[in-house]
Formats: structure tokens, sequence, C-alpha cells
């Protein structure tokens, strides 16, 4: 993923806080077999200091990808939006001869794969991402020996992904000038479509905190 510097997350703070802030969906990317496409499967996951947790159906194609090649890589991105071009003239200018871009958020774990097979750790895997995803524990007992959840165990394959580099990327203009930025803001806020308001909140938490552009 390039980034430039304007673009390049404040601290890791800033990434952490987002990926923390309902942003648990993701795409996994494995190498494939020589001359074939990479393997992509689009999943939830948890995130845990130092790792992901995820779990797939065992009859998934990604599983003989992630056996030959454990080096992955992990993408979550959210807060997009196109900005159209008479959005982004220049002051003075015809608005037609603005150029569009597009504003997102998107964090990139690289990861070495690690296969969870055996049941008992099968079910902490699960019971951890319950934790996150229906934290009221409103769900029967997650054990081996237990139904639901025991007897279904087979069917899925567990997956702690240990990150190795993280990369995030904020584009939303932080190089233009703050009325630029601001005025974006509002038009993406106008147009209230998708996911322009919370792509304009994330403008506006960026112009907050960065101010002018200082290179």
């Amino acid at each position: 993923m390039f980034i430039q510097p304007w673009d390049a997350s404040l601290d890791e703070a800033e990434w952490q806080t987002w990926i923390a802030d309902g942003h648990d969906f993701g795409l996994l990317s494995v190498n494939g077999p020589p001359g074939l496409p990479p393997v992509a499967v689009p999943t939830h996951f948890t995130s845990e200091p130092g790792h992901l947790l995820i779990h797939l159906a065992r009859p998934n194609p990604a599983w003989k990808a992630i056996e030959d090649h454990p080096d992955v890589l992990f993408t979550v991105f959210g807060d997009y939006a196109f900005v159209p071009g008479p959005w982004r003239a220049k002051p003075g200018t015809p608005p037609t001869e603005g150029v569009p871009t597009s504003y997102y958020t998107a964090v990139q774990f690289t990861c070495r794969a690690h296969i969870v097979d055996d049941p008992d750790a099968k079910a902490e895997l699960l019971h951890r991402q319950m934790a996150h995803f229906q934290p009221d524990g409103d769900h029967a007992p997650i054990a081996a020996d237990r139904p639901p959840y025991g007897r279904m165990l087979s069917g899925i394959r567990g997956l702690r992904l240990d990150v190795t580099d993280v990369r995030a990327k904020f584009k939303y203009d932080d190089h233009k000038p703050v009325e630029h930025r601001a005025a974006v803001a509002g038009h993406l806020t106008a147009r209230a479509q998708g996911l322009d308001l919370p792509t304009a909140a994330q403008q506006r938490r960026r112009l907050d905190r960065i101010g002018p552009w200082q290179p």
C-alpha cells in the first residue's frame, strides 16, 4: 500500500483507536500456488495485542494456501467516499478542472499465520471472539465437550495471525489548505450518502489534530 507522508498515521494510537472503534471486518490475502492468483477471504476478526484471531470453514481453499505460505496480509478499510472533481477545484479555476479522488482509511497487517486445530484451543479462540462480538454473553457455553458448539468444532479451523508489521493510511487531503479540507467535509456532510458522514468525521478529526500541513 502506497502511503504519502501526509496520509500516514500520526501514531500507533490513531490506527489502534480506529480498529477498536468497530472496524472488525477485513480481507485475508494469502499467496496462491505458482501460476494462480492470491487467495482472498473476507471475514470478521478479533484484534488482540500482537495478533488477530480468525476462524474459517474447514473446506475453505485458504487453508492449503496458508499451509504452503504462512506469511499473509490482512487488510481492513472503511470511512471511504468518492470526492468529485468540482469539490477539489483550485480557487479561481473552473469547477470542471478539479480532479476527483477517493478518501479512505486502510490498515494492513503483515502476519505470520498459525493454524489452530486442537478442539479445546478452537473453543477458546471462539470464546475470545464471542467476548468481542457478543459481549453480553447471550450464547450457549463454548466448549469442546458441550453442545451445540462442541459438535460443530470439527467443521472449522482457527487461525492466529501474529502481527509482524502494520501500515496505516488515512487519505483525507491533509496536504490541502485548511479551508479546502473544511469545505470538502461540509460537502460530504451535506451529501450524506453511503459512508460520507464517517468520512467527513475522519477528515475533521485529522484537521483538528494536524491543522495546516507541515512537511
